[in-house]
């Protein structure tokens, strides 16, 4: 795209940025009213479009569960935007703090007001294209915003389909949608928002970042990484296998915090690996054709994936397709990959460098609790962690020896699902956080207003100018 195209496109979303900013200028007080109207338009929206967005996400992906996008994309937006609505008038209450002593005794007060920031930009991923757009919307809405919104090139279908949807229930000057590759991506990043939400990859992260920069947008960045899971010696293996590869099936391991390798005790390896083997058995008698087994992305995925696997085989790692139906996946219409352990894998395998992000899983095994803390505080900083055990003092040593953006303890992926518990990463991970109360905070101005008493004043002046020296000698 040459620059005067560039240049254009970037003109033409400024231009809605400055309508949607003297709009919320325009407005003055954003009342509880007119919020609580937006998250309502919000699921209304998700009620009408949701079979459709569900349609199109199965396109987007060559075949997608509707019922897995039903649950985690359409119901999973709908529940964080009714809990906003439940709770906005509490949170829109000023808050009472304490004035200085001894200030308050003499009457002043101080309080925090909080303020919509103006307008939010969203920048939403393909892996749950609906739900990571809406999810923030409840934080946005609540907060009393107006807000951009570019979602992924890899999803044309339900992206063009989002912009249809806000179109019929909002105004452009409350909610406006941006489709398109790259180019649009770079403009869209480069806007001068008044706070920009990214959720995506890392490696993106950091363009995103230098564009803001040069307006100093405020940044929430929404990230991933390696999430390790720790199996400890009084874990039930049967549950926690089941638990891990539920989690790392679902979306075909496209989630952000999808369980990335396992730390497994040396002498229970075998136990793991066969309890695992029977989960995907259950939930998947056969993968080739099953609705209910979601597809990698697109072709580019697929062999990013498989090409992790092949680096492994080829540095002697053993592998273990889990294929219980013994499905030739070497000829099919999309791009599915069975769920695959990756046994003792080394550090120079690229499967241990890179995210994932696919149904694949590597297994270390451990002799000592303190080898698997050792390995994770020598990498990036996890977007989640996770432990299962019964052993209380065990968790408390793996939770308090590492730093990660959220932690399930014997499941995963879980505590993202809690809307009273923050949701972010930490470092290469991510910054800042939302969800429920959390979320209308991230997106709102914490404005602190202090009220002095006339007493107060009246004691100041003594302090004031012209300041006399002492005459005595």
């Amino acid at each position: 795209m040459n620059d005067v195209v560039d240049s254009t496109l970037r003109n033409d979303m400024l231009e809605i940025l400055n309508r949607q900013k003297r709009a919320y200028i325009a407005e003055g007080e954003v009342s509880a009213a007119v919020r609580i109207d937006r998250l309502d338009r919000s699921v209304a929206l998700l009620k009408k479009y949701g079979p459709r967005f569900c349609t199109a996400m199965a396109g987007d992906f060559g075949h997608r569960s509707i019922e897995q996008s039903k649950l985690t994309d359409v119901d999973a937006s709908i529940g964080p935007l009714r809990q906003a609505k439940k709770h906005v008038k509490d949170w829109m209450k000023p808050e009472k703090r304490s004035a200085m002593f001894p200030l308050g005794l003499f009457g002043s007060r101080a309080r925090i007001e909080y303020q919509p920031l103006g307008v939010v930009g969203c920048i939403s991923p393909w892996n749950f294209p609906v739900q990571l757009t809406f999810a923030p919307l409840a934080g946005v809405f609540s907060a009393g915003n107006r807000t951009m919104i570019k979602p992924s090139e890899f999803t044309p279908q339900t992206s063009e389909l989002m912009k249809e949807a806000f179109a019929e229930y909002f105004d452009i000057e409350e909610v406006a949608v941006f489709t398109g590759g790259p180019e649009v991506g770079s403009a869209f990043s480069s806007l001068p928002f008044d706070h920009l939400i990214f959720t995506g990859a890392t490696s993106v992260a950091r363009h995103v970042m230098r564009a803001a920069a040069d307006n100093l947008v405020p940044l929430t960045l929404e990230l991933g990484g390696k999430s390790p899971v720790v199996i400890g010696r009084s874990a039930d293996m049967t549950l926690t296998a089941a638990n891990v590869m539920a989690g790392k099936t679902m979306n075909a391991g496209q989630i952000c915090l999808a369980p990335d390798y396992v730390f497994v005790p040396e002498e229970r390896a075998d136990e793991f690996v066969a309890a695992a083997r029977a989960s995907v058995e259950k939930m998947y008698p056969d993968l080739k054709d099953n609705p209910d087994y979601t597809s990698v992305i697109n072709e580019r995925h697929y062999d990013r994936i498989t090409g992790y696997v092949t680096d492994a085989r080829n540095k002697g790692a053993e592998i273990i397709e889990i294929n219980p139906a013994n499905e030739d996946f070497s000829q099919q219409q999309h791009h599915k990959i069975p769920p695959t352990l990756v046994m003792d894998p080394s550090d120079d395998m690229l499967i241990m460098q890179e995210e994932i992000f696919g149904p694949v899983m590597p297994i270390k095994r451990y002799k000592n609790i303190n080898e698997t803390l050792d390995y994770i505080n020598a990498h990036d900083r996890p977007l989640g962690l996770y432990y299962f055990g019964q052993d209380k003092g065990e968790e408390h040593k793996v939770l308090t020896h590492t730093t990660s953006g959220g932690v399930t303890v014997n499941d995963v992926i879980m505590h993202v699902m809690q809307e009273d518990l923050p949701f972010g990463g930490v470092g290469p991970s991510g910054m800042g956080s939302y969800h429920g109360h959390d979320g209308f905070k991230t997106f709102s101005h914490a404005k602190a207003i202090y009220s002095q008493s006339k007493l107060v004043s009246k004691l100041a002046a003594a302090m004031r100018p012209p300041y006399k020296k002492s005459s005595a000698n």
